[in-house]
């Protein structure tokens, strides 16, 4: 997957995370916005963010102070020489934030998902110096958050970045938005060189997840975070049960391990090249299973068979998922395993029977 990037060079701390991006989720006075961009700047950050504008899922809520509060960003800069970001949504957003020196913007989950108000936000764009950052949908479609970062790109936006902030569903869980590690390690495989920068503060909706969400996202080679602190975030208008104080997003920091992705020891090659062995018998398997089941499904033709056998496909999940957990691995991830197996099971036994 082809963009035209250049870095987005911003500010980072060597010992820390390359990037990171800190604030409240909103601005929600100057009082709160300065004392909080403060108390980060002496910790060592050099990103401020604070929402202006803030979609809410329902009406009632705090929806941003608009463009009285954009002022308070610039004082920020210039007492702290922070840079500051903010979202945008609309391209009168955009005209805003670079009317008031927004040094980083970045477009919410909202509004990657939809085609015609990133295209608004792209032609807005055009012409314009300005780092992007593109939060994923709010839906795992990873096609979508490719669409909506070359709507960008194409705009001629070159400093350009993705936030992984984690992915609505319905059911209940631990996280807020489920982390689906796999769709932005999908992302940084078709574009390697775009900067990928992971928001705790969305995926896990809680204080106390922050930290172990942290050292995930740097365990998986992130370019870097954005997370909201504000100075008493118990008090905080929106969002508050995400919100840490700068004291201990210092803390959380300071703790991560940042781990090389480039660097590779002869016993790491060794181990691959054993990976690599196994996964070539694991192929084999595979290779064997789909013969007998192309035997099986010659059978079922010859008797008239239904391709689909329910039981049977719900006795192989529930055996697979108990050994799993003897293996010590999930049975949730073998049961996708054995669900991917079984539909390409399905889907060769079917041309047998159609011939």
């Amino acid at each position: 997957m082809e963009l035209e990037l250049q870095p987005l060079n911003l500010p980072s701390d060597n010992e820390r995370p390359s990037c990171v991006i800190a604030g409240p989720c909103s601005a929600e006075t100057e009082e709160q916005v300065l004392t909080t961009a403060k108390e980060l700047a002496a910790k060592g950050c050099h990103i401020f963010r604070a929402g202006i504008w803030k979609p809410r899922t329902k009406p009632g809520g705090f929806e941003g102070n608009g463009e009285a509060a954009l002022p308070w960003l610039k004082e920020v800069k210039e007492q702290t020489g922070m840079l500051t970001a903010t979202e945008v949504a609309t391209p009168e957003h955009v005209e805003l934030a670079l009317k008031y020196g927004i040094d980083v913007l970045w477009v919410g989950a909202r509004t990657s998902a939809n085609p015609f108000a990133m295209q608004a936000l792209a032609d807005s764009l055009k012409g314009i110096d300005v780092p992007v950052l593109v939060k994923n949908p709010v839906n795992p479609d990873i096609e979508l958050w490719i669409g909506a970062l070359q709507r960008i790109n194409q705009a001629g936006i070159k400093r350009l970045g993705a936030i992984h902030r984690g992915f609505s569903s319905y059911d209940k869980k631990i996280y807020r938005n489920l982390p689906m590690w796999q769709i932005p390690i999908e992302l940084h495989r078709r574009i390697p060189d775009l900067p990928i920068i992971c928001d705790p503060s969305h995926i896990g909706g809680r204080r106390d997840l922050i930290a172990p969400l942290c050292q995930q996202a740097m365990d998986l080679g992130f370019d870097g975070l954005i997370v909201e602190s504000h100075c008493a975030p118990d008090e905080a208008w929106s969002d508050a049960k995400q919100q840490v104080t700068p004291d201990i997003l210092d803390y959380i920091l300071s703790l991560l391990i940042v781990r090389d992705e480039h660097t590779t020891t002869e016993g790491l090659r060794q181990l691959r090249s054993q990976i690599d062995e196994i996964d070539n018998l694991l192929m084999d398997l595979l290779a064997k299973r789909m013969r007998v089941c192309r035997e099986i499904g010659t059978y079922k033709k010859e008797h008239n068979m239904t391709v689909l056998q329910a039981s049977r496909y719900n006795e192989i999940l529930e055996k697979r998922g108990a050994q799993a957990s003897l293996c010590g691995m999930s049975p949730e991830f073998a049961a996708q395993v054995f669900e991917h197996i079984h539909e390409e099971s399905v889907r060769q036994q079917l041309e047998i029977v159609n011939q």
